[in-house]
């Protein structure tokens, strides 16, 4: 295979996101003001690239979030494989001590490597990589495409990070990451090489 170079990214902010509330993948929210601002900045940022498609999941909040690039006719794909890792009955909801205990406990058995353990009755970190593999799978494929965009969340991007890297699932916290971050990687026919580590450097003059 060719040199395939993948940008993935998070979405922008949204109001769940502002407000801590639990988001997940039942949680088809808009981006918000910032949100939007922090999408043009990435826009100016990148738009020199030369994207031969867009991979986004099937949450509104990653199409947003790369709505510039589309203008330009940038042909795109959403894919549920890149959705965010479903909170079952916390999403929705506000923070408070209790699920906040809760989702600390998750992380915990986590990172002693119970990665079959899901919250609330949604996902667990194992079920998300089964489908990101196929979505994956299913992008590197496509071998008359060099560059990709792919938008996806925050969580799902620490579990895409992981296995795509060949890194301990157990540690995927080590991938921090913001709204509208960017960890690029390029694909050369032997593996993943990081080029850029969850850079917000295109965020830096934004002025909230």
């Amino acid at each position: 295979m060719k040199t395939k170079n993948i940008y993935i990214i998070r979405h922008g902010q949204t109001d769940y996101n502002l407000e801590q509330k639990v988001q997940g993948r039942g949680i088809d929210s808009s981006i918000n003001p910032t949100g939007r601002i922090q999408a043009s900045h990435f826009y100016d940022a990148y738009q020199h690239v030369p994207f031969d498609k867009i991979y986004h999941s099937e949450l509104k909040r990653t199409s947003q979030s790369v709505h510039k690039f589309i203008e330009k006719g940038i042909p795109r794909e959403s894919l549920s494989g890149l959705d965010e890792i479903s909170w079952g009955k916390h999403e929705g909801q506000e923070f408070d001590p209790e699920m906040h205990k809760i989702y600390l406990d998750t992380v915990a058995n986590w990172e002693r490597g119970r990665l079959d353990i899901a919250v609330g009755g949604g996902e667990s970190p194992l079920e998300v990589m089964h489908r990101q593999k196929t979505a994956i799978e299913y992008i590197m494929n496509q071998t008359d495409e060099s560059h990709v965009l792919v938008a996806t969340h925050g969580r799902a991007m620490r579990i895409l990070m992981c296995w795509m890297l060949n890194y301990p699932m157990q540690h995927m916290d080590a991938f921090e990451h913001t709204n509208l971050c960017l960890y690029q990687l390029e694909y050369s026919g032997h593996g993943y090489r990081v080029i850029k580590h969850g850079s917000a450097e295109h965020l830096n003059d934004i002025k909230i």
